[in-house]
């Protein structure tokens, strides 16, 4: 005998639990994550033409690192040019630590498509 989804009792849906699931889906997405503290290091994946994650929120005296995981070569270059990284290979790495507050949208100069973003918050 086969049940629907909706005659499963496990399977069954209420508010609270939806709730309960969007919340531990943001926090292992990292959207509800509070800004890196100063001094620690922050990692943003390069794979399948993402950034990941496209945006992290830190304090000044953070560093963040950027890995290559991606089968093909990226960079890293802020449109404002406060950083640029060289051309990185498989498992290639880049860092900047961020001392001055603002946001520093920054892109692939190998695929121009690939962008993010690290928005630097005074501690406070």
């Amino acid at each position: 005998m086969r049940q629907s989804f909706a005659q499963v009792p496990a399977l069954r849906s209420s508010p609270a639990t939806a709730i309960f699931a969007a919340t531990l889906l943001a926090l292992a997405l990292g959207l509800a994550a509070r800004p890196a503290a100063a001094g620690e290091e922050v990692t943003v994946s390069i794979d399948n033409f993402t950034f990941t994650p496209a945006e992290v929120t830190i304090v000044p005296g953070t560093t963040v690192t950027w890995v290559n995981n991606d089968d093909i070569p990226h960079t890293v270059v802020d449109k404002k040019q406060a950083f640029r990284s060289k051309v990185l290979d498989t498992e290639g790495n880049y860092s900047f630590t961020f001392n001055t507050a603002g946001d520093f949208t920054y892109f692939c100069s190998l695929h121009p498509h690939m962008t993010g973003k690290v928005v630097v918050k005074p501690a406070g």
